[in-house]
């Protein structure tokens, strides 16, 4: 399978109401080139994952601006002032989850478990209309997988076969995320040949991923 591809080849993956998965924390390692993808198609009613939604200028925040988010799942909304204004508008429907219980529901999204058992959000907003498991007398909240009809991830390094390597703290959610996803599509900075890679350096293997576009400049800090 030819997974290096242009921006072209891969429109068919995108449609309205589609759920979409886009790594980066704070727009730290966001793929930034396929958000302009995202925002240049004009789909609409997505269901977003992300850690965050950034600003409105920057990462999936710009998904936000343009008003293409139907519903999200995020853990954390603060610097982006106009997800508030839409959250409390009733334009977009915002599930926040603690940090650590988001990852690990799309970590067992990715790795094809029922959910996780976790104490955080007991006795809090966050336990309401979730199912509550007790284990020896200690209280769990059940937090369901999340999975994506797309994975949009940035890598920094990434070779033909499309194994990985993220750079610095671009190693956030853009690697969970590339489990989680029925078609994951890399923006990678740097692109090099197949087995070029120290093998031990990479951080998502080659079978989970499925397309590569080759981006722009580091957006790493």
């Amino acid at each position: 399978m030819r997974k290096v591809v242009t921006k072209n080849e891969i429109k068919k993956y995108f449609f309205d109401g589609m759920s979409l998965m886009v790594g980066g924390f704070m727009g730290c390692g966001t793929p930034e080139g396929l958000v302009d993808l995202v925002l240049e198609l004009g789909i609409k009613d997505i269901t977003l994952i992300a850690t965050d939604t950034a600003t409105t200028e920057r990462g999936v925040g710009r998904l936000i601006a343009a008003k293409r988010i139907k519903k999200l799942y995020a853990s954390h909304i603060g610097l982006n002032p106009e997800t508030g204004r839409q959250m409390h508008d009733g334009t977009i429907e915002v599930e926040l989850v603690p940090q650590g219980s988001l990852a690990e529901k799309i970590r067992a999204g990715g790795f094809g478990l029922g959910g996780i058992l976790t104490p955080t959000g007991i006795g809090t907003v966050v336990e309401e209309g979730k199912q509550i498991i007790e284990v020896d007398g200690v209280k769990f909240i059940l937090e369901k997988p999340l999975k994506a009809d797309v994975s949009l991830i940035r890598g920094s390094t990434t070779d033909f076969y499309g194994n990985v390597i993220y750079g610095g703290t671009s190693n956030n959610f853009n690697q969970v995320m590339a489990t989680a996803g029925n078609i994951v599509i890399v923006e990678t900075e740097k692109l090099v040949p197949a087995g070029s890679l120290n093998k031990e350096s990479i951080h998502t293997q080659s079978i989970f991923v499925d397309y590569i576009i080759k981006g722009g400049g580091s957006n790493v800090y």
